[in-house]
């Protein structure tokens, strides 16, 4: 089913919004913050619903967060939203109420908490399960240095908690006795359902049972309806006069206030900016989709292919597998160092297991993935989606570094498809290799075929034979490289390069042999990357060659509309046509004469 969103037609902006500093919610009744709750959640759907951004998440914390900074001293007093989906409603009583239709575009505020963007934003998130850890250390820093009033309030969900590392951040908190307050924003969903023992243990927890907070050692207050102001806002202020550290649970609604959304609440987590969709016009397939229809091929012909996720089943394009073989789909919760190691184990129990993993969490697994597979050579094959930029969730989230980090590990194989038939291939190969093997694919649309050559296991292709300069790239980077030799005025050779390790080291001896100056591309860092990696090989084997990378540059990109960001780091098809065009006139006659370049 095609689902078609509508925009709504008048939005609800107050040019006189009179809230710019926490200070000022103080003074409002209960009554007063009830209308300015649901001023808030009108001004949230109808600016959201136009520029996208997070969205169900957001509609379930405006009581909470209103609650939370008319109680707190801010910014004296500290608060940390886990993860930072659920910041938007504390960013507009901050002073950026008239920022927010701009939200994670270029140069607009970040759609994540972010130290640099406010005084007010204590800590930067994106990543899920660090608040705890990190309130600790505030909450620490504050007593060390003789804040004895100083108070830090921490915001984690529910799915939150299935990280481990919240885990070791309570198991501390217990013993440190520091002043913080951590809240769980019980909502029974991250981006999907949650699963596991944690989320069921949340549901039945009562106020007479005992519970795994008390059980650590926490005074423990809940669960109660966190949309009830006349409860929470009370209670947070009593919380905060307490010494040492407490939990408080509350209930919310995702989505709250707006129908589709607490009907939908996976639909709804991120709306994407406003786009008129004509009726009958069907939506771009998606990386992730062609990803989730070739498995479930691989699955329905080998009963020993099995599919695992850090709570992103839906996100991984892995749905169909799970409603198809549910006993042979995991999904671990957030949880990339348990789901790796996992992983691991199933490879080495016989099975063939596909882990479906964004870059930017891979970057968490990344010592079970040295140590417990590539170590023991076990054959788990990483699908590796968001590889590269991924536009308006920033740099928390960007996939730049992951052929940097997995090059450089031995018995690691990487390969990057430029379309949808690379990608069916290397994913029908990957298993049968038998060791780890890493594909990585972009967010987004997925392009034209690029070619209709078979691949090799570790063989470059030829797209065209040129002049003096070569072009070598891999992934999506070679679709951009095609596009700018479409419309370049230059001849250049071009070679894509699907496997990244091991590199097809007879076709680099045929191109370094016959060029003189070397591009690469890549949607990856180019410290440490694939062009990077070519450069090494051309010295190691004393080729006089001039390189030229074209990637990711050596610095946190932002956030803002993938163009955009291609454009700004020099490895979009415009700027590869201007790199091209410098570089061929190095070999082109100039307009004064006609006579050879090197005369």
């Amino acid at each position: 089913m095609v689902r078609i969103r509508f925009a709504t037609t008048i939005r609800t902006v107050n040019p006189h919004f009179p809230y710019t500093h926490p200070e000022q919610l103080k003074s409002l009744t209960i009554q007063e913050l009830q209308d300015l709750a649901g001023e808030l959640r009108a001004y949230l759907v109808s600016t959201i619903l136009h520029s996208g951004g997070h969205f169900a998440g957001n509609l379930g914390v405006v009581e909470l967060t209103l609650a939370l900074l008319s109680e707190y001293n801010l910014p004296y007093d500290s608060v940390i939203w886990d993860v930072g989906h659920q910041s938007y409603i504390h960013k507009i009583l901050t002073g950026r109420y008239a920022d927010l239709p701009g939200i994670r575009s270029l140069n607009g505020i970040s759609g994540f908490p972010k130290m640099e963007e406010s005084v007010f934003d204590a800590f930067g998130t994106g990543h899920s399960s660090t608040s705890v850890s990190a309130g600790l250390g505030m909450a620490v820093a504050a007593r060390l240095q003789g804040e004895t009033e100083k108070r830090i309030a921490v915001v984690v969900g529910d799915g939150a908690l299935t990280g481990g590392m919240a885990f070791e951040a309570l198991n501390n908190l217990a013993a440190s006795q520091a002043n913080l307050l951590v809240i769980v924003n019980d909502n029974h969903m991250g981006i999907d359902p949650n699963t596991g023992a944690m989320d069921r243990h949340l549901q039945h927890i009562s106020e007479s049972a005992e519970n795994i907070f008390q059980n650590l050692g926490l005074d423990y207050f809940g669960p109660v309806d966190g949309h009830d102001l006349n409860t929470i806002k009370p209670l947070i202020r009593s919380l905060r006069k307490k010494e040492g550290p407490q939990v408080l649970h509350i209930r919310t609604t995702k989505g709250k206030g707006y129908a589709p959304a607490e009907a939908e609440q996976t639909l709804w987590h991120s709306a994407p900016q406003f786009v008129k969709i004509n009726p009958g016009e069907n939506p771009a397939r998606k990386w992730q989709d062609a990803f989730g229809d070739c498995l479930m091929n691989i699955a329905d012909l080998d009963e020993k292919v099995v599919g695992i996720t850090p709570a992103m089943p839906s996100g991984s394009g892995m749905v169909k597998l799970m409603e198809k073989y549910p006993h042979r789909f995991f999904d671990v919760g957030i949880a990339e160092q348990h789901a790796v190691t996992f992983a691991a184990g199933l490879a080495a129990g016989g099975n063939k297991p596909f882990l479906n993993i964004y870059s930017t969490f891979l970057q968490r697994g990344y010592d079970q993935l040295i140590h417990d597979v590539a170590l023991q050579k076990l054959p788990v094959v990483f699908c590796i989606d968001r590889a590269g930029l991924v536009g308006e969730d920033g740099p928390t989230h960007h996939g730049s570094f992951d052929i940097a980090f997995l090059q450089c590990i031995p018995n690691m194989l990487i390969a990057a498809p430029a379309d949808e038939p690379e990608l069916q291939q290397l994913m029908k190969l990957a298993p049968e290799v038998n060791l780890p093997f890493a594909i990585r694919y972009p967010k987004g649309s997925i392009p034209a075929a690029l070619h209709s050559n078979a691949l090799q296991f570790g063989k470059g292709i030829c797209l065209q034979k040129g002049s003096h300069t070569a072009i070598i790239s891999t992934g999506l980077a070679s679709q951009f490289c095609h596009q700018a030799l479409n419309a370049c005025e230059g001849t250049p050779s071009h070679y894509h390069f699907p496997f990244i390790k091991p590199l097809d080291t007879d076709l680099l001896d045929s191109i370094f042999s016959t060029h003189s100056h070397i591009i690469t591309a890549e949607d990856g860092c180019i410290s440490g990357g694939f062009g990077m990696a070519l450069a090494d090989y051309s010295a190691q084997n004393k080729y006089m060659l001039q390189f030229t990378h074209a990637g990711i540059p050596d610095e946190f990109i932002s956030h803002g509309n993938n163009n955009e960001l291609y454009e700004m780091c020099g490895y979009s098809p415009q700027r590869i046509v201007q790199m091209i065009h410098q570089i061929m006139k190095g070999y082109l006659p100039n307009s004064e004469s006609e006579t050879d370049p090197e005369a």
